[in-house]
C-alpha cells in the first residue's frame, strides 16, 4: 500500500486549561486559556503545522470538549478518521499553572476518560499501513488495553516496512505513581515501567526522551549507561533531549561520552513554560527526519521548535508553523523572550488563525447618530428589533454561502447581541470611539472586559480618522487607543478590521490614505482587514495596495467603504479590478431609509426586511459581475 500520510500518532488527547495568571498558585488562578493537549495530539498538530500529513488515533467524549478537540484538529489539518467518539466517557482535562521556570503545578482529570479506553479495535490496519511512520507513547503502555492497541499498531507498521517512533513520554502520575497531586513530577523509579518499555524497544526505529526518560526506559540512573543499555536492546536512532542544552543524537555505537554523540546545542532564550516543549521538539525532529534530512539538520529544527514553544504559555496552540520556523532560523531574534518578538508573534498569529472568507460583502448597521429622544430605552429596544430584521435580510441574501456579513455599532442590547451572534454571518463590531482614552469602549465600561466577553469569532472594528486640523494630543490618543485594541485582539486571537476615515473628498486621496496605512503599520498594528474609502481609478489604488503588501503579505485584504461614495456603482467597478480589494461595506443607503420608515410604523417587518435584502442584493450582484474570480485566491496560510 502506498503511504499517503507521513505520520500517525497514538494515545493521549486532552483539553488543557492553562492558568493565565503566570506566577500564581493553581489554587489562585482566576482564568484559563484552552487548548488541545496530550503528547500524541501535540506532536500531530506540531507536525501538521510544519507541513507533514499527520493523523491521530485516540478517543474523545461525546460532549463539547470532545467536539472542540475534533474541530481544532481539523483546523490544524490533522486527519481525525482514527479519533473515535466514546459515548460513555468524557474527554480528558488537564489544569495547569506556571509558578516559575521550575514549577508547573498540574492536575490530570483522567479517571476513566475517553482516551484511556483506547483498544485494539481502534487500530485500523489500512490506516496504519497508509502512514510512513507511527508514533507510540510511553504513557499508553501503562494501560493494558491501550498497550495491546499500540503493540498491534507496531506490528502492522513493521509488516508494511513503516518507521516506528517511541516517545518515552514518562509521567509517573499517569502510571499511578505519586497520587493526584504529583502531576508535575517527571521522574520516579519503577521497575514495572522499565519492564513495559523494554519490551517495546527492539521494534523501534527512533526513540526520543529526556535524560530522566532514558533512565526509566533502561532502569539505570546514569544517562550514558542508560543509553548504552538501550543500544543493547535496539538499533534505533536514539535522541536524548537535554532541555536548554539542546539534544544529542546517537545513530550507531554509543561513544564513551555523551558529548561525543551528535550534539545539537540549545538556544539561549528565556524559559517561560517547559510544558509541551518536548512535543514541539519531536514534531520539529520528525519534520526533518521524515523528509530524509540529516540527523544534524533534524536536531536543529527540533531545537528551534522547542525554543519557540518553551517561550510561550500554551502547548499545541503556540507551536510554530513552517513560516515562523523558517523566519526564526533565517533571522533569529533580538528578543531573548521570543514571545516578545513582534515579527514572530505576527507570523504565528496570521498562520494559525481560523480560515477566513475569500471575499466579504458586508452591511453596516450603525445607529450611533440616531435620535433616541426621551424614551431612549424604548427606542433602543425598537432599534434592536430592526437590527435583527436587517441581519435576517443579509442571511437571506447569503442563503448559506460564506462571504456575507454585518458590522454593528456598539449599542445593541444584550438580548439582540446574543441573537445576532448566533447567525452564520461574518460579524464585526465597533470598538473604541474617536479620541477615547485607551481601553475605553464605545458603550459603557472597559473595552478589555467587553472584548473578553465577545464570542471569539467577532471581528473588532476600529476607526482611524485623519483630519488636517487634528491637534497632536487627539492624534496621540487615537493612536494609543488603536494600539490597545490591536494588542487585545492579538491576546485573544481575535481579528481586527481598521477603517481609515479622511476629511472628505479633498483630503481622501490615495496619498493621504497610503500615509495613514504606513503610519498604522509603523505603530506595530497589522489588521486582518482594512476598510478604505473608494478611489477614482485603479491607479489611485496602487499606493495603498503597495503599502499593505510590503508590510503584511498575510493581510486578508481591503474592503471598499461605500458610505461616502457619491457613486457606489462606479466605486465598485473600479475597486473590483484591484486584487487586494476583497469586497465592500455598505450601510446608510440601504439601512437608513428603511429604519426610519419602520420606526415610524410605515413599513411592516416583512417589507423592511425585503427592502434591505433587495438593496443589498443589488450591490452584491454588481460586485460579482465586476469581479474577476481569479483575484479571490485562497488566503495565504501556514502552507
Amino acid at each position: 500500500m502506498r503511504a499517503h500520510l507521513d505520520l500517525i500518532t497514538i494515545g493521549r488527547v486532552s483539553v488543557d486549561l492553562y492558568g493565565q495568571q503566570v506566577g500564581s498558585r493553581l489554587e489562585d488562578v482566576a482564568s484559563f486559556a484552552k487548548g488541545v493537549g496530550g503528547c500524541p495530539a501535540n506532536v500531530a498538530i506540531g507536525a501538521a503545522r510544519l507541513g507533514l500529513r499527520a493523523a491521530l488515533i485516540s478517543r474523545v467524549g461525546d460532549e463539547p470538549m470532545g467536539r472542540f478537540v475534533l474541530e481544532q484538529l481539523a483546523r490544524e489539518r490533522v486527519e481525525t478518521g482514527g479519533v473515535r467518539v466514546d459515548p460513555q466517557r468524557l474527554t480528558s482535562l488537564v489544569l495547569l499553572s506556571v509558578r516559575d521556570e521550575q514549577t508547573f503545578p498540574l492536575i490530570f482529570y483522567r479517571d476513566n476518560c475517553a482516551d484511556s479506553a483506547l483498544g485494539e479495535d481502534d487500530i485500523d490496519t489500512e490506516l496504519i499501513a497508509s502512514a510512513r511512520a507511527v508514533l507510540v507513547t510511553g504513557t499508553h503502555f501503562s494501560l493494558a488495553a491501550a498497550a495491546r492497541a499500540q503493540r498491534k499498531a507496531i506490528d502492522i507498521a513493521r509488516q508494511h516496512g513503516r518507521t516506528v517512533v517511541l516517545d518515552i513520554d514518562y509521567r509517573p502520575n499517569l502510571w499511578g505513581i505519586g497520587g493526584h497531586g504529583a502531576g508535575e513530577s517527571r521522574y520516579a523509579r519503577a521497575a514495572r515501567v522499565t519492564e513495559a518499555l523494554s519490551a517495546v524497544l527492539p521494534a523501534c526505529d527512533l526513540i526520543v526522551g529526556t535524560e530522566e526518560e532514558m533512565h526509566i526506559a533502561a532502569g539505570i540512573e546514569d544517562t550514558l549507561a542508560a543509553i548504552r543499555h538501550l543500544r543493547s536492546l535496539t538499533a534505533a536512532v536514539i535522541v536524548c533531549k537535554r532541555g536548554a542544552r539542546g539534544c544529542v543524537v546517537f545513530a550507531g555505537e554509543i561513544p564513551g561520552s555523551l558529548e561525543h554523540g551528535l550534539v545539537a546545542p540549545g538556544l539561549d532564550i528565556e524559559i517561560y513554560n517547559v510544558l509541551g516543549a518536548g512535543d514541539a521538539f519531536l514534531a520539529g525532529f520528525l519534520s526533518g527526519h521524515l523528509r530524509g534530512q540529516s540527523h544534524a539538520e533534524s536536531a536543529r529544527l527540533a531545537n528551534a521548535c522547542g525554543a519557540l514553544a518553551v517561550s510561550r504559555l500554551l502547548c499545541s496552540s503556540e507551536f510554530p508553523t513552517q513560516a515562523e520556523l523558517e523566519h526564526f532560523l533565517a533571522h533569529g531574534s533580538r528578543h531573548r523572550a521570543l514571545r516578545e518578538d513582534p515579527r514572530l508573534s505576527h507570523l504565528h498569529r496570521v498562520t494559525t488563525r481560523r480560515p477566513g472568507p475569500r471575499t466579504l460583502q458586508v452591511l453596516a448597521i450603525d445607529h450611533r447618530t440616531a435620535p433616541l429622544g426621551e424614551a431612549a430605552d424604548a427606542a433602543r429596544e425598537r432599534l434592536d428589533s430592526f437590527d435583527r430584521l436587517a441581519v435576517d435580510a443579509i442571511a437571506g441574501v447569503a442563503a448559506g454561502r460564506e462571504g456575507f456579513g454585518v458590522t454593528l455599532d456598539a449599542t445593541p442590547g444584550a438580548a439582540a447581541w446574543r441573537e445576532i451572534t448566533r447567525s452564520a454571518l461574518w460579524i464585526g463590531r465597533a470598538a473604541p470611539r474617536r479620541g477615547a482614552p485607551p481601553l475605553v469602549a464605545s458603550g459603557d465600561g472597559s473595552l478589555a472586559v467587553q472584548l473578553t466577553e465577545w464570542p471569539i469569532g467577532i471581528t473588532a472594528h476600529c476607526r482611524y480618522e485623519v483630519y488636517p486640523d487634528d491637534a497632536r494630543p487627539l492624534i496621540d490618543a487615537q493612536e494609543r487607543s488603536l494600539g490597545e485594541v490591536a494588542a487585545l485582539c492579538r491576546a485573544q486571537a481575535r481579528e481586527l478590521l481598521v477603517e481609515i476615515v479622511t476629511g472628505g473628498p479633498d483630503t481622501g486621496g490615495a496619498d493621504t490614505v497610503a500615509r495613514a496605512l504606513a503610519r498604522i503599520y509603523a505603530l506595530g498594528v497589522c489588521p486582518d482587514w482594512w476598510l478604505l474609502e473608494g478611489q477614482p481609478d485603479t491607479q489611485s489604488w496602487e499606493p495603498c495596495a503597495r503599502v499593505i503588501s510590503s508590510n503584511d503579505a498575510y493581510c486578508r485584504g481591503i474592503l471598499l467603504g461605500l458610505a461616502a461614495a457619491p457613486e457606489p456603482a462606479a466605486a465598485l467597478e473600479v475597486a473590483a479590478a484591484i486584487p487586494l480589494v476583497r469586497g465592500f461595506v455598505a450601510g446608510g443607503s440601504i439601512v437608513g431609509g428603511a429604519a426610519a420608515e419602520w420606526l415610524a410604523g410605515r413599513l411592516s417587518d416583512e417589507t423592511a426586511r425585503a427592502q434591505v435584502a433587495e438593496r443589498f442584493r443589488a450591490l452584491a450582484d454588481r460586485w460579482s459581475a465586476a469581479r474577476d474570480p481569479r483575484h479571490d485566491r485562497p488566503q495565504r496560510s501556514a502552507d
